[in-house]
């Protein structure tokens, strides 16, 4: 891509998604991630409707009049997000690709973050750890992830979310906030999610096309392992093939749902063909409450 390509591109989302983060997230955002806890600000009068645990009688004493203790929040967090760029990553038959949604997911969350005083970093994985971005602050940093996330070449197809995982919760000691954005479609990585689970705030972000979910009524179709390479025929004029599609892939979304509910993740599912902005508002409102 030529670099005025790529930088109306980034323009182009930066202008698209930073909207989007001030006008509709910044507050849920907010209140569904909380900060390390309160630290003491000062003190002023007591008010009637003041919780009298905070009155400070060290001060109440020497002013012969009630004040209380003012605390606020410790915001800032560190927030990573993990990117998967496998091949499967290249699907889309509806809007946009699945590659194009996790972009644009990916600048939201990061101007969501940095309005919110928060460090945010990033890890493009595979069946590898393709590039580790540290957490940082600031717009610079943030279009530097964005215009990575357009430009990254990946030097494998195949998919590791485990991989991902551990090499997450050994690079980053202090609890964070992670986001993992991918199709899931791997396995074995439900003891992975559970140990990064049980030291971050893990939240999942499933993105899928609705064509994956179905197998019309085609004939004879050749299809193609994006991540594999392997190739395979079948006769989607077969009702019972059709069906067996459909077993199978109700079998891994059931599998993968389980594995998010026993690690505590939470999680939202966005389809390439629907907007990602009701997703995310119902899971920040959950998380607020």
């Amino acid at each position: 891509m030529e670099t005025s390509e790529l930088l109306k591109k980034v323009r182009k989302i930066e202008i698209k998604t930073r909207g989007i983060s001030q006008d509709l997230f910044s507050g849920e955002y907010h209140s569904a991630f909380k900060g390390r806890g309160m630290s003491f600000s000062e003190v002023r009068e007591y008010t009637p409707g003041d919780d009298i645990r905070t009155i400070d009688w060290n001060v109440t004493a020497r002013f012969n009049h009630p004040y209380v203790k003012v605390f606020e929040e410790e915001r800032e967090l560190t927030v990573m997000i993990l990117v998967d760029v496998s091949a499967s990553e290249h699907f889309g038959t509806q809007k946009q690709l699945k590659q194009d949604m996790i972009t644009e997911l990916c600048a939201v969350l990061a101007f969501s973050a940095i309005q919110n005083n928060d460090k945010i970093g990033v890890l493009f994985f595979t069946d590898k750890v393709e590039k580790f971005i540290p957490p940082k602050k600031g717009k610079s940093h943030i279009l530097y992830i964005i215009r990575e996330l357009l430009e990254f070449k990946p030097t494998s197809k195949k998919t590791n979310i485990s991989e991902a995982l551990r090499y997450f919760t050994n690079a980053i000691k202090k609890k964070s906030i992670a986001f993992v954005i991918s199709d899931f479609i791997d396995n074995d990585f439900a003891d992975a999610l559970k140990i990064a689970a049980g030291r971050h705030d893990v939240i999942a972000l499933r993105i899928y096309d609705r064509r994956e979910k179905e197998l019309p009524d085609m004939g004879l179709v050749k299809f193609h392992d994006a991540e594999t390479g392997k190739l395979i025929w079948l006769d989607t004029s077969s009702k019972e093939v059709r069906n067996q599609y459909f077993a199978a892939v109700r079998q891994r979304d059931t599998m993968i749902q389980d594995t998010f509910r026993r690690s505590g993740v939470d999680t939202a599912s966005i389809a390439t063909d629907q907007s990602y902005i009701v997703p995310l508002t119902t899971l920040f409102a959950k998380r607020g409450k």
